[in-house]
C-alpha cells in the first residue's frame, strides 16, 4: 500500500508559479514511475509529467518548457515545478505512483489560475 499526500496547489494568477509535492508513505527509489496528471473541469485525466527511477522524464507537449518534475528518493518527495502558468492549467493536480505493487494516487490539490 502507498499513501501519496499532495501540497503546494492554491490561487496564482496567469504568468506565476507554483511548486507542488508529493509525500509517499514509504520509499519511492524502487518506484518505476512517479507522475503528476491534472484534471480539469469536464475533461479527462491527463498526464502533466513522469519520472522513472533512472530520472528520465516525459511530459505532455504542451507543458515542456513550463514544468519541472523532479523527485528526492531520500526524502520520498516527488515535485513539479510550474512557472509561466496559464488560466488553462487550473486543475485538479494528483500524484501518481506506478510500481510493482500497483498504481496509487494521491487526493490531489487544486490549482487555480486567474487572468
Amino acid at each position: 500500500q502507498m499513501h501519496l499526500v499532495e501540497s503546494g496547489g492554491g490561487l496564482v494568477q496567469a504568468g506565476g508559479s507554483l511548486r507542488l509535492s508529493c509525500v509517499a508513505s514509504r520509499a519511492i527509489f524502487s518506484i518505476n514511475a512517479m507522475g503528476w496528471y491534472r484534471q480539469a473541469p469536464g475533461k479527462q485525466r491527463e498526464l502533466v509529467a513522469r519520472i522513472t527511477t533512472r530520472g528520465r522524464t516525459n511530459y505532455a507537449d504542451s507543458l515542456k518548457g513550463r514544468f519541472t518534475i523532479s523527485r528526492d528518493n531520500a526524502k520520498n518527495t516527488v515535485s513539479l515545478q510550474m512557472n509561466s502558468l496559464k488560466p488553462e492549467d487550473t486543475a485538479i493536480y494528483y500524484c501518481n505512483s506506478d510500481g510493482l505493487s500497483g498504481s496509487y494516487w494521491g487526493q490531489g490539490t487544486l490549482v487555480t489560475v486567474s487572468s
